[in-house]
């Protein structure tokens, strides 16, 4: 490939290299058709490669974990590490556990994380990780010894100025602190190596919150851009866990009415929106629960849809906010049919290609994840500075921040994804991201 390949070259390149990468390679081409463009006006990003370069990981480390259950049994996992670029800081990105867990998935998350670290403002780079294990009904020492036997491979490519994982699906609080016990120990030191811990071992306020919370304050700076309010407005969410629920918790207490939560079962639909004390029931009980969302509609708090997704029912805004390509083409138009005018994702990347083409036909706005759902890894960030300094802040300077925060995202969105008659907000985060990722390589030189 010579120095002026197209950005088409790259990704063709990209296929024939990576067949088996569906995820991945959507993520790389959803970019690509919004930054050729600015690649064509700055030749100088094509001359060094840029987008080529930033589309492959600095590094991506496989690793085995063995451990034993209860009885004695031994089982083997497969665990990753995708260090995708620390131009602008450390690695930062969660660390997720689910049987369905590949390295495209955390290929594609990883790469998104560059991005969405990068809109923040904060010095962070890019990764992500995890493994196959399978945290469903396993017992506490189970998961406790999964999580040591991760830790001590994954303690050798961590650091406070290295590599900084967090939390994702099924790696809470508990699991961090099984995990950063594991490498203090190891260590011999008391650091910041990882996020989303304990408020009494270095973890900061606002951490489970911020996610939801942070995109219910982008939806608001958007909203009073276009002479909106939230008050009043219909939600369906997606998703029920913490990201759904706070986003539904926040929403709430600004006035709308969230009528939709959902999971792999089905949909927990409340026509008259759900209270904040059914939201907060949620958050302190489902994990102790097989399906906390059919129980609440059993003790008439909505209706259980069986096997349904949220997407039928009218709503002015859509949050999907459990995991990647769950609302697909057929759910975009139900939306459109019933006059939905706002997509915000909660996930990464929840929204299918083939979705994306219906919202732009009918004029729905949509927010991609890496803007609207930076307000966690936000939060991560404030907390890898409170472990630096030895400091706690309180609960409303955190939320101050977070505001603040996702208020300038959408400010950036706004300014570089402008056109005639809209804003472009998937079209300006990139843009936005790519530039301070692009001239910071530039900077560093090859």
């Amino acid at each position: 490939m010579n120095d002026t390949a197209s950005q088409e070259q790259v990704i063709q390149t990209l296929k024939e290299r990576y067949p088996h990468q569906p995820e991945f390679l959507q993520a790389v081409d959803e970019v690509c058709r919004h930054v050729s463009p600015l690649l064509e006006a700055h030749p100088i990003y094509n001359k060094a490669r840029i987008f080529e370069r930033l589309t492959e990981p600095d590094r991506t480390i496989s690793f085995r974990v063995t451990w034993q259950d209860d009885n004695n049994n031994v089982h083997i996992n497969r665990g990753w590490r995708v260090q995708h670029s620390n131009l602008i800081g450390p690695y930062k990105g969660g660390l997720r556990f689910h049987p369905k867990v590949n390295e495209s998935v955390l290929k594609f998350l990883a790469f998104e994380q560059c991005f969405k670290n990068a809109l923040t403002g904060l010095p962070i780079g890019g990764g992500k990780g995890g493994s196959d294990f399978d945290p469903k009904g396993r017992s506490e020492h189970e998961i406790m010894r999964f999580c040591q036997a991760f830790m001590n491979e994954l303690q050798r490519h961590i650091g406070p100025c290295t590599d900084v994982p967090a939390g994702d699906i099924n790696v809470g609080s508990r699991e961090i602190g099984f995990l950063y016990g594991q490498y203090r120990r190891l260590h011999n030191e008391f650091g910041g190596v990882l996020t989303g811990k304990e408020l009494e071992f270095g973890g900061s306020h606002v951490r489970l919150e911020a996610t939801g919370y942070g995109l219910v304050y982008f939806l608001k700076a958007l909203l009073k851009d276009e002479d909106e309010s939230i008050d009043g407005k219909v939600v369906a969410i997606s998703g029920a866990g913490n990201v759904a629920c706070h986003a539904a918790k926040k929403a709430i207490s600004e006035g709308a009415k969230v009528v939709s939560l959902s999971n792999s079962k089905g949909t927990l639909y409340c026509e008259n929106g759900f209270e904040i004390g059914v939201i907060n029931d949620l958050i302190n009980h489902r994990q102790n629960k097989e399906n906390p969302l059919q129980e609440l509609a059993q003790n008439g708090h909505g209706k259980w849809l069986k096997d349904e997704k949220p997407w039928r029912i009218a709503c002015d805004i859509a949050a999907p906010c459990a995991t990647e390509n769950e609302l697909l083409e057929e759910d975009a138009k139900r939306l459109a049919e019933n006059s939905c005018k706002i997509v915000i994702e909660g996930a990464n990347m929840p929204c299918s290609k083939d979705a994306l083409t219906v919202f732009e036909k009918a004029g729905i706005t949509f927010v991609p994840g890496k803007a609207s759902n930076a307000g966690g890894v936000a939060l991560s960030g404030l907390e890898m500075s409170q472990n630096a300094n030895f400091q706690s802040h309180e609960f409303e300077d955190l939320d101050a921040n977070l505001r603040q925060i996702m208020g300038s995202i959408h400010q950036l969105c706004k300014t570089e994804g402008e056109e005639k008659n809209r804003i472009n907000y998937a079209k300006g985060a990139d843009i936005a991201a790519f530039k301070r990722l692009a001239d910071a390589m530039l900077a560093q030189g090859i």
